[in-house]
């Protein structure tokens, strides 16, 4: 489970849950591209150096093309090599849908589904050309950021939770895609007291130690990342509290079949519509069984 010897990229590192996952890379023993928009994330770099390992800061929005460039040709310029991505980076423009601005649609699916994209695609081209420069699998790791959020439908998110939902779908597909190559990616839920989640979870305890705290979260990004997580892959995972959850992919819950030869208004009424009429309004496609986590 050691991380000696590779190279980690961890965007929203400077501070919350991304500068918890960069110090638990880097106790494993990777070196660290620290990525943040507020310089202020050279602090990060600093911890990590006095951990042991080396560091850099790449400053930049994630959801620009210059910056994924950038991040990777930092790793391979200072470092030589690429073997770890963590998607972290993330902003809040919470409002409900008949209120939403273009402009906070646009920047949240930005920085977080594009953000994921650009530096995700840019890694694996990398690692599948040296894949086949070398003629056998890499080591290489993806740890996704989704939430929660795109399981419930979460009201005066649906900026958030789109994006979200979407990084889950993103996390499958390339899991798909690279598998061949030897790179894994994995999405995770994670519940971690932060920045952005302070009015959800509140102030921590003032007695022992805090439950969502980003250290509660930051092992398994760094367990994802080694070896020994080498065969799991295209999985999404709700992480807190010492508690990791694997959710399992959608169901079918009921088939209908025409009658005839095709459908007709009458008969998709008997048969959908039907099934429908006493149904509780809030049994939707959202997964609240999540919610029954400890």
């Amino acid at each position: 489970m050691s991380l000696e010897g590779t190279v980690a990229i961890v965007t929203g590192a400077g501070a919350g849950l991304g500068r918890a996952e960069a110090l638990a890379l880097a106790a494993a023993g990777a070196d660290v591209v620290v990525n943040d928009v507020d310089p202020a994330a050279a602090a990060v770099v600093e911890e990590i150096e006095r951990i042991g390992t080396k560091a850099v800061l790449v400053t930049g929005d994630v959801g620009e093309r210059a910056t994924a460039d950038a991040l990777l040709a930092t790793a391979l310029e200072r470092f030589g090599a690429l073997h770890i991505v963590v998607n972290n980076a993330g902003v809040l423009r919470d409002r409900m849908l008949f209120s939403m601005s273009d402009e906070e649609w646009d920047l949240v699916v930005r920085v977080h589904l594009r953000g994921h994209f650009l530096l995700s695609r840019n890694a694996a081209a990398h690692w599948r050309q040296r894949s086949k420069q070398r003629g056998r699998p890499v080591h290489g790791r993806i740890v996704n950021s989704t939430s929660e959020a795109f399981l419930l439908g979460s009201v005066g998110q649906p900026n958030y939770a789109a994006a979200k939902g979407g990084i889950a779908a993103l996390t499958v597909s390339s899991a798909r895609a690279l598998r061949r190559y030897g790179v894994t990616v994995n999405a995770i839920c994670p519940r971690a007291r932060t920045a952005m989640t302070a009015e959800v979870f509140g102030p921590p305890p003032t007695d022992g130690p805090d439950p969502l705290s980003p250290d509660q979260v930051a092992p398994f990004v760094a367990y994802l990342a080694s070896p020994a997580a080498g065969s799991i892959s295209g999985q999404v995972f709700v992480v807190h509290s010492g508690v990791v959850a694997l959710l399992a992919p959608p169901t079918v819950e009921r088939r209908f079949d025409a009658t005839g030869d095709l459908w007709t208004a009458a008969d998709l009424d008997a048969q959908v519509g039907a099934f429908f009429a006493d149904r509780d309004p809030e049994r939707t496609f959202a997964s609240t069984d999540v919610l029954d986590l400890p």
